[in-house]
């Protein structure tokens, strides 16, 4: 794995609307052995081989993180936020946050009231976005404008990649920049390997953590035409404490992909996947998913006339946090699985459901 080439992505700041400079990490990478690298005015970042090839098929994995904006200046300088995506406001409290401004980023920490000055019957009490700030030191709303902060500019939490014990690794923004790097390195091993019968497309797809109406992937899918599509994503790893796996599942660091079955997930995909790992000794579980997955898959299957979906998920530890934690095994697990099925395909390759 390139694990270089990882870390730079996972490192890149890129909030759902905001993801140009995670992006441009990604297209500089794709550039080195793709036949063709673009872009589209959606944000989302494509790269291509065999490009007049058949089956068509598209690989996605967004490279939007979840992040925080600004919405107000008060006349002492302190920055007030909203969220973009989905955050648990407990882990927000006490970090240090990076301000994506226009005359380039800008160091702040995020404040709340001292343990000492909070109300007894207070303190057992979740903590609210709106009730915390961001100091970047700064003594008035002039002195912010001269560092270039705007109200809108977005910004993340200022935390590199660790590497944790084993082959685990610990980000900010594994979800689902990690889906992207999977794609991507999917793509690499078939431009690497025997010749397919397939044009391949990995897009690294944008705003998916606020795309309510299926975000970049929508748009992506509408243009390429794919005759099959395989998303990348993350689910919850059900090996930590506390986590419930009558509802969520079995699924391991180390365990290899989950492959999801129901809902965007198509059925001849799906079972195409299975047959794929297990001749190729790789290991997986298997996820339900009966109503929405709430990944790309759910934009991209209902684009014209219908695409068939695979979804593969990475069992990903602390979820919208500063620092979930994968299996690197679990990425390279999931890339080979993707590669194999798509040397699987010809043609002539029907995924009509009979």
């Amino acid at each position: 794995m390139n694990t270089d080439f990882l870390a730079r992505l996972l490192d890149a700041a890129g909030p759902s609307g905001f993801e140009t400079p995670a992006a441009r990490v990604w297209r500089e990478e794709a550039a080195t052995f793709a036949d063709r690298v673009d872009v589209d005015v959606s944000g989302n970042s494509f790269a291509g081989i065999a490009v007049d090839g058949g089956p068509r098929v598209m690989l996605a994995g967004h490279i939007d993180e979840i992040g925080l904006q600004v919405t107000h200046v008060d006349d002492d300088g302190f920055l007030y936020v909203a969220e973009i995506g989905g955050w648990d406001p407990q882990v927000v409290v006490g970090q240090r946050v990076r301000i994506l401004s226009k005359e380039g980023d800008v160091t702040g920490v995020v404040g709340k009231k001292p343990i000492h000055l909070i109300e007894a019957d207070e303190r057992s009490k979740a903590t609210k976005i709106r009730e915390l700030w961001v100091d970047v030191g700064a003594g008035s709303r002039d002195e912010v404008t001269e560092l270039g902060v705007r109200v809108g500019d977005p910004m993340v939490i200022d935390v590199p990649m660790v590497r944790l014990a084993g082959d685990r690794i610990a980000s900010r923004a594994i979800d689902n920049r990690i889906g992207a790097y999977v794609v991507l390195e999917a793509l690499r091993r078939i431009r690497q390997g025997p010749e397919c019968a397939a044009s391949v497309w990995a897009v690294a797809t944008s705003q998916e953590e606020i795309g309510y109406a299926g975000g970049g992937a929508r748009a992506s899918a509408y243009a390429l035409e794919p005759d099959v599509a395989i998303v990348v994503d993350v689910t919850f790893s059900t090996d930590a404490p506390t986590i419930e796996k009558k509802a969520h599942g079995d699924h391991r660091l180390g365990g290899g992909p989950v492959l999801s079955r129901g809902a965007a997930a198509h059925p001849v995909v799906c079972e195409r996947l299975i047959e794929v790992a297990e001749s190729e000794g790789i290991s997986y579980t298997l996820n339900a998913t009966g109503k929405a997955t709430f990944t790309d898959a759910d934009g991209i299957h209902v684009v014209r006339r219908g695409v068939p979906t695979g979804l593969i998920s990475v069992p990903n530890r602390y979820m919208h946090s500063p620092n979930e934690v994968v299996s690197i095994a679990d990425l390279e697990s999931a890339a080979d699985l993707i590669a194999a099925f798509i040397r699987s395909l010809g043609p002539d390759t029907d995924f009509t459901p009979r």
